[in-house]
C-alpha cells in the first residue's frame, strides 16, 4: 500500500460548515468534499471518489459518521472499499480497515457505526424536543423565506411566462426544489 494515494473524503451538512477542519493536518493527494445532508443519497463527490480510488489507495475520513448515515450505507461502503483493495481510515475512531481484516474488524466496524447511528438518533430526538418547547414558548419561528412576497410573485409570473425553472432557481439564487416549493404555494389572496 505504499504506493498509493491518500484520499480525503469530507462532507458537511451546510455551507456554513468549516470543511477545512474535518482533515486539518493530514498530507492528503487529493480531496472530496460534498456539502449536502448524510441523508441525501446523491452526493456527487463521494460517487466521484469511488470511481477515483484504486488498489493500494487509502481513504481518510474524519469520521465514520461522515462517511455514511446509517450502519447499512456504512458496511456497506467499507466492504465495497476494501474488496477493491483500498483500505479506509477514520481518523477520529483511530481506525484503519483493509481487505486483510479479521472477522473482530467487522465486528468492530459494525458496533462502532451502531453507537454512531444511536447517538444521531438521540441528538435528532432532543432536537426536535428543543423545537416544540420553543414552539409552546413562541419562541420559535421557522426558517425565514428565501424570497421576499414581491420576489416570490415575480418568480410564480415568470415561470407561468414559460421562462425556464433553472435559470430562474439561478438568478433568484435558490435551489431547484425551492424554486418547486414556492410554484406550488398558493398566491395568498387579499381579504
Amino acid at each position: 500500500m505504499a504506493g498509493g494515494q491518500r484520499v480525503g473524503y469530507i462532507r458537511v451538512s451546510s455551507v456554513g460548515q468549516n470543511p477545512g477542519r474535518q482533515l486539518d493536518g493530514v498530507e492528503l493527494d487529493r480531496v472530496f468534499t460534498d456539502t449536502v445532508s448524510g441523508k441525501s443519497t446523491t452526493r456527487p463527490q463521494l460517487q466521484a471518489m469511488l470511481a477515483y480510488v484504486r488498489d493500494g489507495d487509502t481513504v481518510i475520513v474524519h469520521s465514520m459518521d461522515r462517511l455514511a448515515r446509517n450502519l447499512d450505507d456504512l458496511r456497506r461502503l467499507v466492504r465495497e472499499l476494501t474488496g477493491r483493495g483500498v483500505a479506509v481510515r477514520f481518523v477520529n475512531e483511530q481506525l484503519t480497515f483493509t481487505a486483510e481484516d479479521a472477522p473482530m474488524a467487522t465486528l468492530l466496524l459494525s458496533v462502532l457505526g451502531a453507537f454512531a447511528e444511536f447517538e444521531r438518533a438521540l441528538i435528532r430526538e432532543r432536537q426536535l424536543e428543543g423545537i416544540a418547547l420553543a414552539k409552546a414558548r413562541g419562541a420559535y419561528k421557522g426558517r425565514k423565506p428565501s424570497l421576499s412576497a414581491d420576489q416570490a410573485e415575480a418568480l410564480r409570473a415568470r415561470a407561468a411566462a414559460g421562462e425556464p425553472k433553472a435559470g430562474l432557481a439561478r438568478e433568484f439564487g435558490i435551489s431547484r426544489q425551492t424554486l418547486y416549493s414556492y410554484l406550488s404555494v398558493p398566491v395568498p389572496t387579499s381579504s
